[in-house]
């Protein structure tokens, strides 16, 4: 190699150092420039992360007592102390044991109790099974957003041909949904049952 080809070497060594120096300062110089923003914005993902760490157990925790309590419901149904764990634990879950439990024992004022739940599916069949028993299926019915609505004039029209009363139960069988999962039921009342 000759001298020439040596000093070449050396200078683009030199020059590419020179690069790495020159960017490990610009990089020193954003780092304090930036130092408080970048220290505030770790310490916040940290905050955060182990918020939702704290958060997502303390869940568990709730779900693993009301689950307990639920438990001990099932062994002694007149538990009060856990029922009142599970109104506080899982309100849902509480107003799906009362309903259960109003079903079971036929109590018409616990299932008025469940009227205003936040449990939408409960609050429903709380509102559909005091239909059933006062005989106000056509008036649950006609809610817009009854879940059972189609079951409901289907019963109501039973009830109403269990009584002679076929014009009626026709008028109702024929409220029901097209779409409904039913109508086959449905055509067989409107054809066997109601000539």
């Amino acid at each position: 190699m000759s001298l020439r080809d040596n000093i070449e070497m050396v200078k683009e060594e030199l020059n590419s150092e020179e690069k790495f120096f020159e960017k490990a300062v610009v990089t020193e110089r954003f780092i304090k420039k930036y130092k408080k923003i970048i220290i505030i914005s770790i310490a916040a993902i940290v905050v955060v992360v182990g918020a939702n760490i704290a958060y997502d157990a303390n869940e568990r925790s709730k779900t693993s007592a009301a689950n307990i309590a639920f438990a001990k419901l099932e062994i002694n149904s007149n538990d009060t102390a856990a029922l009142n764990e599970l109104k506080s634990l899982a309100p849902n879950l509480h107003d799906a044991w009362i309903f259960s439990q109003a079903i079971a024992n036929k109590d018409m004022e616990k299932l008025k109790s469940l009227k205003n739940t936040k449990a939408l599916i409960i609050n429903d069949l709380a509102e559909y099974e005091m239909a059933t028993d006062n005989s106000m299926l056509e008036k649950y019915a006609s809610k817009q957003d009854a879940i059972f609505r189609d079951l409901a004039l289907i019963q109501g029209a039973i009830m109403l041909l269990n009584n002679n009363k076929i014009d009626e139960a026709r008028n109702m069988l024929e409220k029901v949904s097209k779409e409904s999962s039913l109508e086959k039921l449905v055509a067989s009342l409107l054809h066997y049952g109601i000539k």
